[in-house]
């Protein structure tokens, strides 16, 4: 089969697929990662083809607007109106870079960031989709999309609250990007407006749908069909050619393990404060550190015998050399930290981050998670020193890691994928 994956935001919304991408090409099958220009050479240097649909994904979240969506935290309303002020002036652009990427396509891998080009793109060319996600977003009365805070323990209504949240979630998207969607359809592709509750019902058809975390920290809920399907986390081995910052080796050996801390692709203007709160708090609980600086969220410190600071490096090959991490909670970052064993703690900015840090919580194997505007030296101090001292908590977080690594998430996706289509019960 000849795939394409279209899909947008930061390293993490683009590195699980580009694993998936990987196992889907060592069985034989041609994919292609249609994404921003940014990540051009790291979809290349693991064997897939590229097709640039956007230039620019770390200056978009680097704008005012990517600055109030990556900083809108538990609210989920915000960060729908915020995402779509970011995408509203792109559409038409990234819906014709989405129509040239999938020509000669026989199936197109649905992401989140990019069902509505996907859809559109499908119905203009006819293919079949088959959803992908992150995420737990599917429907379910048993508990709310991952956007919003859970319903209250044991207080009635909670099935029906749950069903509301993906109800507004979907009329959010439809009202905020309905418009100019329907202008970029007809202007790009000559279709028709999409129904009001289009792409939301996209969820109700018979589809293959695969979920790229595992079931041992988010269980599918009994109402989901039987061809939507929890694969397990699709990771992907650091390539073989890279090679640590210098003296970093060295710092890791040089004294007590380190606590890992970093919050990925999330830009922060005030950085140089969140920096000084991670450096007093490491100092408060005398831990040394080793400081991931990724978009800016953290600014690079001297290096000394306390703290390293290096701009990034592949998370499969840090965390288990580390005591324990602290970070941002988005979805791929929280699987690293499960899958090295150690304790976690989430320090979440916006969308689905607070709900990894309740599951990471929930699981036992990291703190009660710290919204990032309430991160202060005490509490960030504190944690940190929990992560180091329970020793349940640790063996909980060793245990886990051991489940997570036993699956093999990329292949099991590619075999779903792969039998759906064999079985000849697919549409486009």
């Amino acid at each position: 089969m000849r795939i394409t994956i279209p899909t947008t935001g930061s390293l993490g919304d683009v590195q699980p697929y580009v694993a998936l991408g990987a196992g889907l090409r060592t069985r034989g099958h041609e994919v292609c990662l249609a994404t921003h220009a940014d990540f051009e050479r790291f979809v290349r240097c693991h064997g897939l083809e590229f097709f640039s649909l956007e230039e620019g994904g770390q200056a978009l979240q680097a704008s005012d607007t990517g600055d109030r969506m990556l900083h809108s935290g538990s609210n989920a309303l915000a960060f729908l109106c915020e995402f779509a002020r970011l995408r509203r002036p792109l559409l038409q652009h990234l819906l014709h870079r989405c129509w040239l990427a999938c020509r000669g396509a026989d199936v197109i891998l649905s992401t989140n960031t990019e069902f509505l080009l996907a859809e559109s793109v499908a119905d203009r060319e006819h293919l079949p989709v088959v959803w992908t996600s992150l995420q737990p977003v599917a429907p379910s009365r048993f508990r709310p999309i991952c956007l919003f805070r859970p319903w209250p323990h044991g207080v009635p209504g909670s099935s029906t609250y749950n069903l509301a949240t993906y109800a507004m979630t979907g009329l959010g998207m439809s009202l905020l990007l309905g418009p100019p969607l329907n202008r970029a359809r007809r202007d790009v592709l000559g279709l028709p407006p999409i129904p009001f509750y289009g792409p939301a019902a996209a969820f109700l058809a018979p589809r293959l749908c695969l979920d790229g975390y595992s079931i041992h920290v988010v269980p599918p809920p009994p109402d989901w069909g039987v061809n939507h399907h929890v694969s397990g986390f699709w990771f992907l081995d650091p390539d073989p050619r890279w090679q640590p910052p210098s003296g970093l080796i060295d710092f890791l050996d040089a004294g007590a393990t380190p606590v890992c801390i970093g919050f990925g692709s999330m830009h922060d203007r005030d950085a140089a404060r969140v920096t000084s709160i991670v450096l007093r708090a490491l100092d408060q609980c005398g831990q040394r550190g080793v400081l991931v600086t990724n978009w800016g969220g953290l600014l690079a410190s001297p290096v000394s015998d306390r703290i390293f600071s290096v701009e990034s490096a592949p998370y499969s090959w840090l965390f288990p050399r580390v005591s324990a991490v602290v970070h941002h909670g988005g979805a791929g970052t929280t699987a690293a930290g499960l899958r090295a064993g150690v304790p976690s703690l989430v320090v979440p900015f916006m969308a689905d981050q607070p709900f990894w840090g309740r599951r990471v919580h929930a699981l036992g194997v990291g703190p009660k998670p710290i919204p990032h505007n309430r991160l202060n030296v005490e509490n960030l101090a504190e944690s940190i020193r929990r992560m180091i001292t329970d020793e349940a908590m640790r063996r909980r977080a060793a245990e886990f890691g051991g489940r997570i690594r036993a699956e093999d998430g990329v292949g099991r996706a590619a075999d779903l994928l792969e039998q759906y289509f064999q079985s000849g019960t697919h549409s486009a």
